[in-house]
């Protein structure tokens, strides 16, 4: 583990993010068309590794539809305005339509809007009628309450999710939450998030939950790494937190998948992950920019509302295309944004992995420059990789 001196007997490890590495072919390669890209949580095999982010610019009940009926899975917010507008279509014009300078102040307003616990059920009723997967998120103080509507309600995967999440949690302003007691009483698998450490994982796992989210402040939209400072480059979060994984199961016998959540941009970025270690991946901007999302070509954080110390801005980011598109294509951009699916089935074909497991062993190197080697012309155009 490379440790450096940044000062008098202060040391720091070194981390790396997705533009520092490529994953290197294999010595067999294999059809893409082959190649098994589904993974399991709770015994349950999904088609598609990845997952539509829980944001309001991403997934609201009709996206989650689409989702699910192409096979994927979408993650609803249950503190967005989905659950506090009845008629949410008005609210996501006026954020579409404010100026940048407008645009955090009007968020912050708009999610002051108390949370309304019918439209919890509704929300996740709306989705199961069209007989799809229906996947929740809500922050550790009110998972006790809404994992209940939510599983009365007939969700299939609850996730509690904040920005940084441990099992020891202080406070004397509110009850802090029993994730043991939790995951052991919710009727539904459970997904913790989020952490990027060997022994934050290491101990989330333990409660019994069904699945990790791995990302502190990676994603397009969120400014949490700016504001707090707070965070580590998704390759090493991923690559510590899949051997926390490791570890686990061969001392409990038990595999809770890793879902790296944030930072993903392209294909490419979606290969990297899986190859440190993720069984499934989590987007957020990719999936903004589809004919589908409610943000109409805009993004912003789960924690952009905060009412004083807002963590997250909205970005545009256009819209290029289908969801179809986006996750399976015939891509119409060039710069990878779009067939992910396809993307990650090539790569594991050229690299030999016939499912993601086998992608956890492919050889990665540190490769500053794989960016930008030979790309002189794409950048001088801004096209491809040079946008």
């Amino acid at each position: 583990m490379a440790q450096f001196y940044i000062g008098v007997d202060r040391k720091a490890r070194r981390c790396y993010g997705f533009d520092e590495i490529a994953l290197v072919p294999g010595r067999v390669t294999l059809n893409p068309e082959e190649v098994d890209t589904s993974w399991e949580i709770d015994s349950k095999r999904y088609r598609v590794p990845i997952l539509a982010a829980a944001m309001d610019g991403v997934v609201d009940v009709r996206f989650a539809i689409a989702m699910g009926k192409i096979g994927g899975l979408a993650v609803l917010n249950l503190e967005g305005v989905q659950t506090r507008y009845e008629n949410p279509e008005e609210v996501l014009e006026k954020i579409a339509n404010a100026t940048p300078e407008e645009a955090t102040k009007l968020v912050q307003g708009i999610y002051l809007e108390p949370i309304k616990e019918k439209l919890v059920s509704k929300r996740i009723e709306e989705i199961k009628k069209a007989k799809v997967p229906a996947i929740v998120s809500a922050i550790p103080q009110r998972a006790e309450r809404f994992g209940e509507i939510a599983v009365e309600a007939g969700v299939d995967i609850f996730i509690v999710q904040s920005t940084v999440t441990t099992v020891k949690h202080v406070s004397k302003a509110y009850k802090v939450l029993d994730f043991y007691k939790f995951c052991k009483k919710l009727k539904v698998p459970v997904i913790i998030g989020n952490c990027v450490t060997y022994e934050v994982a290491l101990e989330l796992m333990d409660t019994g939950c069904s699945g990790l989210l791995v990302g502190i402040g990676p994603g397009a939209a969120c400014t949490t790494r700016g504001v707090l400072g707070i965070g580590v480059p998704q390759v090493t979060a991923t690559v510590d937190c899949a051997a926390a994984r490791n570890f686990y199961y061969k001392k409990k016998k038990r595999y809770v998948p890793i879902i790296t959540d944030g930072g993903m941009t392209t294909g490419g970025d979606i290969c990297k992950a899986f190859a440190c270690g993720a069984d499934a991946v989590m987007v957020g901007s990719a999936f903004a920019r589809s004919k589908e999302a409610p943000g109409k070509g805009y993004h912003w954080g789960m924690a952009t509302p905060h009412a004083n110390l807002p963590r997250g801005t909205r970005i545009r980011v256009g819209v290029t295309g289908t969801l179809e598109e986006i996750l399976y294509g015939p891509a119409r951009v060039d710069d990878g944004s779009q067939n992910l699916v396809g993307a990650l089935q090539t790569s594991m074909g050229n690299i030999g992995a016939g499912n993601i497991k086998e992608m956890h062993k492919t050889d990665i190197i540190i490769a500053p420059s794989i960016q930008t080697e030979g790309k002189v012309f794409q950048t001088a155009q801004r096209v491809g990789m040079g946008k």
